[in-house]
């Protein structure tokens, strides 16, 4: 179905690209506060009417921030699915077992490197940004879906994450230079990420009628719901966390619009995107054609 990718070509890949967290996120390194960590195409931070420069720059950094903890979140329920998919292979193709162990291993350094990532903000920023959570439970309510939805949903992130750098960081030369290196590896790994993703779909996929397609992506689509009250939630921390760290309280009015937008904002940058990726629409195409229309009526809600 997906002749493109294969574990072995994946595999070599990973090696070629992996990178240590000591050389990435070194003990001592400091961000650049007085730049934007968020490509202004993700944050949507210079929208907002009433806010001066330096309070969208802020608020552009609480973004930041909120993007890689909850990479890091994510990951955390990747981690044991990436797993419990290798588990049955262990007695079968060799290529399939190592790359599904690298991704899952690499998912692991991911979460360790975002944590450091959110001491080291939180250390120079002055002030807590909360964030959604905690993991555990999010995963669980995420994992007890369709194993097909669930790979799906994944398959959503990393695509995701391949078009926000590709599309918006990359060429970004504004951006603090050691948030967009994090933003460089974390890309450059799950590159690797989206094309065996690409190939787990391709398992659980097999031999369902249509029917049964359908119903995973009713619970899908699920997901996405749960997530996108999550979003909502930490679209209003990250406001608590704005006006903490700028000294002043919006008004009502000033507030719940702010909240709307950003809402807005988050949702294109976790749902949208992904959703609308072309690999991950050839991928539904592939799977079933009225999939791929499905999620083609829903997306825009999301951009």
């Amino acid at each position: 179905m997906f002749q493109e990718f294969n574990f072995a070509s994946v595999l070599s890949a990973s090696a070629r690209a992996a990178w240590q967290i000591e050389d990435v996120l070194p003990e001592g390194a400091a961000l650049d506060f007085s730049r934007p960590f968020m490509p202004e195409n993700l944050a949507r931070t210079d929208v907002p009417e009433g806010l001066s420069e330096a309070e969208r720059r802020v608020l552009n950094q609480v973004r930041g921030h909120e993007y890689l903890v909850i990479f890091g979140l994510v990951e955390e329920f990747i981690l044991p699915f990436v797993l419990d998919h290798a588990r049955p292979q262990l007695n079968g193709n060799d290529a399939r077992v190592r790359a599904l162990l690298n991704f899952a291993g690499e998912e692991a350094k991911h979460i360790e490197l975002f944590k450091r990532f959110h001491a080291t903000f939180v250390r120079d920023f002055g002030s807590e940004c909360a964030v959604i959570g905690p993991p555990e439970a999010i995963g669980a309510e995420v994992l007890r879906h369709d194993p097909l939805a669930v790979a799906l949903a994944i398959l959503q992130i990393e695509w995701m994450t391949q078009r926000h750098y590709v599309d918006s960081v990359r060429d970004d030369s504004g951006l603090d230079p050691l948030f967009k290196s994090l933003l460089k590896h974390h890309w450059m790994e799950e590159a690797q990420h989206a094309k065996l993703d690409t190939l787990m779909v391709e398992a659980l996929a097999e031999g369902r009628d249509e029917a049964s397609i359908q119903s995973a992506l009713d619970e899908y689509l699920e997901i996405g719901m749960f997530l996108d009250g999550g979003l909502k939630t930490q679209a209003e921390l990250n406001l608590d966390a704005f006006e903490k760290a700028v000294g002043r309280q919006l008004g009502e009015d000033e507030r719940g619009a702010l909240i709307a937008q950003q809402h807005q904002a988050l949702r294109w940058t976790y749902l949208g995107s992904g959703m609308t990726h072309p690999k991950f629409v050839a991928t539904l195409a592939a799977i079933s054609p009225a999939a791929r229309d499905r999620i083609a009526e829903v997306a825009p809600a999301f951009c």
